[in-house]
């Protein structure tokens, strides 16, 4: 007698993980010109778990472990927790948005280094 074979049932796609975070931290004069400035990270720690990692010299920018004081949950307490892929797009975006209001931020842009070209390689 024939064994019957099970359909392997196709598991719907799990959801998005929401919860990497987008974060700034105020600085304390990091080029030593008198001006504060900020930080801007990401991370799938909460932000206060992430600066006191910088704090501590774990896994940091060397700019916050040396000039870090305090996060600024101003500029992104209402980010909601999002996904990775959303994150690694918000995190230059809100660095240029507070670079367009004058201030010196240490972050990633999503503008072309001075002298490059912007658009798509080839």
């Amino acid at each position: 007698m024939p064994v019957a074979r099970r359909s392997r049932l196709k598991q719907p796609p799990a959801p998005p993980v929401l919860h990497h975070r987008v974060y700034v931290v105020r600085l304390r004069n990091p080029l030593g010109d008198g001006r504060d400035g900020y930080y801007v990270g990401m991370t799938g720690l909460t932000p206060e778990e992430r600066f006191d990692n910088h704090t501590r010299g774990y896994r940091s920018a060397k700019v916050v472990t040396r000039c870090g004081v305090a996060l600024a949950p101003e500029w992104y307490g209402d980010i909601p927790p999002m996904t990775f892929a959303d994150a690694a797009l918000c995190e230059p975006t809100l660095a240029d948005e507070l670079r367009d209001l004058g201030h010196l931020v240490f972050g990633p842009t999503n503008r072309p280094a001075p002298g490059q070209r912007g658009g798509k390689k080839r």
